[in-house]
């Protein structure tokens, strides 16, 4: 069904006031936000049970600093495990330790105890959605086995799914002149007890490997690998074949650093296409995280940008726009100008194009500038070695001028 065909019943006033299609991280959070701003709130998804699927599984820094302003830290602590100290190396060798609060989960365990924070006045619909009808007044929706709904704002959080995109004439422009690939699995100390090192992150050496972490998460530890390859190289195949061996040969000394390991289970990966969502200023729908924008696995922000949008479209945009009768595209506007979102959005392209150049350039200007960029790390990690305070300083001040918009993320 497309929004050219015709809805039932015609609709004098609204059965909700905001309608989420899309009910993982993006849209439970929003729905939870809106929910306890006293919004009456219907949640769409079509998963009772959330599936297995992968997706992000750990967060840090801003990260959790924004989820505990907005008041849901408590619910992602309760179905993750937090760790502070993370170990990096490079080549075999240790280029510094971070401190700072992390979470390691699986993804659908998270959404599901996000879901079991909903408030009362959150109503969830388990279905499909074939077809909606949008305008500046009212949104119809058409869901598989239910009757239609009415809501004033849709919100689509349904990542990079098209089919409701093209209903509505949205389409999607790559960004990205490579794709990225992400892969998941799960590790199991051999011989031993625990790892060495309870989180670890192993930087690749330009040959198209990113870096790899490797974090607890309930019931054991997780490794989350980022590459710059093409899905159709060997080197894929070799990873899904015989991982431990793989991962060796890539990581020189991994073994002699978190101690024997084995790998349980399947390797699951995910490719990525960095876009955009064309044409999505229309009346009465707005779009969040995925659904705009999705984002290089590899930067690990893409948390950071999705937080972005559900926190400004939420907590800021939604509560001037509840008190017009009408979510015209000039309203829906100010959302995608908001100064915070789009300096997210273009930190996260920016930061893909720097990872990919990282990890895959090999003239003479990108080796020096690997080199530079890892003994700064040395650096500074020697200094922590001296003087903690000092090192503090430091790494606050790469972050103030990484997330500075007027200076590139090199």
């Amino acid at each position: 069904m497309t929004i050219k065909q015709s809805f039932g019943r015609p609709a004098t006033e609204t059965d909700t006031d905001i309608a989420i299609v899309g009910g993982g991280l993006s849209g439970t959070l929003a729905a939870c936000i809106l929910g306890r701003a006293g919004y009456r709130v219907t949640l769409i998804d079509r998963h009772r049970i959330i599936p297995e699927e992968f997706r992000v599984e750990k967060i840090s820094g801003d990260q959790v600093e924004t989820l505990q302003r907005l008041r849901l830290l408590g619910p992602v602590s309760a179905a993750a495990v937090a760790f502070d100290d993370v170990v990096h190396m490079h080549k075999g060798r240790v280029l510094d330790r971070t401190n700072g609060r992390h979470f390691g989960f699986l993804y659908n365990k998270l959404v599901s105890a996000l879901r079991t924070a909903l408030p009362a006045n959150v109503s969830l619909i388990f279905g499909q959605v074939h077809g909606v009808q949008t305008g500046a007044a009212r949104q119809r929706i058409a869901i598989l086995g239910h009757d239609e709904i009415t809501a004033r704002l849709l919100v689509l959080a349904t990542g990079m799914g098209d089919l409701l995109h093209r209903d509505l004439g949205i389409s999607r422009r790559s960004v990205a002149e490579k794709r990225s690939l992400a892969f998941g699995f799960n590790l199991r100390p051999v011989g031993a007890k625990s790892f060495r090192h309870a989180a670890l992150t192993y930087h690749g050496v330009a040959d198209g490997i990113d870096h790899m972490n490797l974090f607890p998460v309930p019931g054991g530890t997780r490794a989350n690998l980022f590459v710059f390859r093409d899905p159709r190289d060997p080197w894929i195949k070799s990873l899904h074949e015989s991982p431990k061996d793989t991962l060796v040969t890539a990581f020189p000394f991994l073994s002699e650093t978190i101690g024997d390991f084995e790998i349980v289970g399947t390797v699951d990966s995910w490719l990525t296409d960095v876009t955009i969502a064309d044409n999505c200023q229309q009346d009465g729908v707005v779009l969040i995280g995925d659904a705009f924008q999705s984002s290089c696995p590899a930067t690990e922000i893409g948390v950071s940008r999705l937080l972005t949008d559900v926190e400004r479209l939420c907590t800021v945009h939604i509560p001037q726009w509840m008190a017009a009768s009408a979510f015209d595209r000039a309203k829906i506007a100010a959302y995608y100008g908001d100064p915070y979102k789009q300096e997210s959005d273009a930190l996260a392209l920016q930061l893909a194009a720097l990872r990919r150049d990282l990890a895959t350039n090999t003239d003479l200007r990108w080796r020096t500038r690997r080199q530079i960029h890892f003994l700064r790390r040395r650096a500074v990690h020697a200094v922590a070695n001296l003087s903690p305070a000092l090192a503090t300083k430091l790494h606050r001040l790469a972050a103030r001028y990484v997330k500075s918009p007027a200076r590139s993320p090199a």
